[in-house]
């Protein structure tokens, strides 16, 4: 009979946690539990991927009746209702949550809806008192959004507070330029508020290609939001009647209702909120969103106190199998902080599975992971971008930027970029980046390629599927620029 209540305890209800829990006792008969304290499904389920992929969903509709118009169909534009919408999303998400803590319960995990702390190497303490100890402990709390440093910024909502909106405002401020930012300023906008964002680097989604995040940049400056970059906030504060009354360009009036009726004082979450920028601009907004950075969950767990070592951002430090410096604890997902992606931390848990209880010693794969941005367009990536490919070795440069002909016919200036970054030495495709519709269904297949190590050649042997976008990819035939 084992020395502890559990062979493994996990710490936290998100995809990888809740992955690693149920394989480790369906598959390897081990004895778990697991300790949540919110919802379970964490970030991605609950106030993340999912519910944003839907609203990304909700967003792109308001398009289709122009365009559909201009493929002969007579039909008039309608207006979105938020709350309708809002009301079966929380139902979608209570489903979601449902389902998985069915999948702990069908699995023979024990489920805690409490808070947990470390005490020990082998120890879990919960908020409501109780004590359990474990052979093995696996940290899987996730990450959080945080504000910036600035004065009154909690007036201002971030990515959590999204979600829970009792009405979308007429006007919004979004500060940052990585992808969160980004997503959620074109789904605003297309969900029919005025967006402006802020950026204080040079150009938006920093890290990704760079003539990728240039196309995406201008598509959303096309669309109608008002992208300023090199500008930060210096100020913000809760808006005055004066400040109501300026009558500049961008100085804007109180929350607005679905139906354009003015909301009463109070019905939002701070009403309209004055903000200063770094280049001059004094404007009022309805609601002020911050996406610029997340944190993990890593405070007052007692981690460092029982010998866990954390990063200069709180991140837990793990070794190729996600063991941390006490060996009976270990930490997936976002807590880390190495590839912040649900699908990643899904994956860490299966590989923590196979070596802790299968006996199979399994390193955690970081490498040519393919990822998607829901812009609009949407990006799609997988390997690295130009700009480091030509730091590392020779390389050539496919690439092609187009009008695609669903949105030439109906009019619309939006195009789309397929590339290729190829070693000259090797051949092989080091990176792939597409932006248009549906990038983050095309980059899955192309990852495949990639992942494989599949080179220029191997892509212009596959024959184009005619006609698409996609088909582009397999097509371009001499580079277009070469370092």
């Amino acid at each position: 009979m084992s020395d502890f209540d559990y062979d493994l305890f996990v710490i936290g209800g998100g995809s990888g946690g809740v992955r690693a829990a149920r394989v480790a006792a369906g598959e390897a008969s081990a004895k778990v539990a697991l300790a949540e304290a919110d919802r379970y499904g964490g970030t991605c389920v609950i106030r993340g991927c999912v519910p944003k992929k839907l609203m990304v969903f909700a967003s792109e509709y308001g398009d289709l009746v122009e365009d559909a118009r201009s493929y002969g169909w007579d039909i008039g534009a309608g207006s979105f209702g938020w709350s309708g919408f809002k009301d079966k999303l929380n139902a979608e998400l209570d489903r979601l949550e449902s389902v998985y803590r069915s999948l702990l319960k069908n699995s023979g995990v024990d489920s805690y809806d409490a808070r947990a702390t470390i005490k020990d190497a082998h120890t879990v303490e919960l908020s409501t008192g109780e004590t359990f100890t474990a052979k093995h402990i696996l940290i899987a709390t996730g990450g959080r959004p945080v504000r910036p440093d600035l004065t009154n910024a909690d007036l201002g909502l971030v990515s959590d507070d999204i979600f829970h909106l009792e009405r979308l405002p007429k006007s919004v401020l979004i500060v940052g330029g990585g992808y969160i930012a980004c997503e959620f300023a074109c789904i605003l906008h297309g969900l029919g508020v005025e967006v402006t964002q802020y950026y204080r680097g040079a150009q938006i989604l920093r890290g990704f290609d760079e003539e990728a995040r240039g196309l995406i940049a201008d598509s959303m400056t096309e669309r109608g939001i008002k992208l300023h970059v090199g500008t930060d906030l210096v100020e913000m504060r809760c808006a005055t009647p004066e400040d109501m009354t300026g009558g500049s360009e961008g100085v804007l009036g109180a929350p607005m209702l679905e139906s354009g009726e003015v909301a009463p004082e109070g019905s939002d979450s701070s009403g309209p909120i004055l903000v200063k920028a770094t280049n001059g601009d004094a404007k009022v907004f309805d609601q002020v969103f911050f996406a610029t950075g997340r944190r993990p969950n890593t405070d007052h767990m007692g981690l460092e106190e029982v010998g866990v070592k954390l990063g200069r951002r709180g991140e837990v430090l793990v070794d190729e199998y996600s063991q941390t410096s006490v060996p009976s604890i270990y930490c997936i997902g976002d807590a880390t902080d190495r590839v912040n992606l649900t699908p990643v931390a899904i994956r860490e848990g299966m590989a923590f599975v196979e070596t802790v209880f299968k006996g199979n010693p399994t390193p955690v794969d970081h490498e040519l992971i393919p990822s998607a941005v829901f812009t609009q367009p949407e990006f799609g990536t997988v390997g690295i971008s130009e700009e480091e490919a030509r730091d590392r070795e020779p390389v050539e440069i496919y690439s092609t930027s187009f009008r695609p002909m669903q949105s030439a016919f109906a009019g619309r200036p939006d195009r789309v970029l397929m590339k290729l970054v190829v070693s000259k030495e090797t051949r092989k495709v080091l990176g792939c980046h597409i932006v248009a519709p549906g990038a983050g269904e095309m980059i899955q297949l192309a990852g495949i390629a990639v992942k494989m190590g599949a080179t220029k050649e191997d892509f212009d042997r596959t024959v184009a599927v005619h006609p698409t976008m996609s088909e582009e990819i397999v097509t371009m035939r001499k580079p277009t620029r070469s370092y």
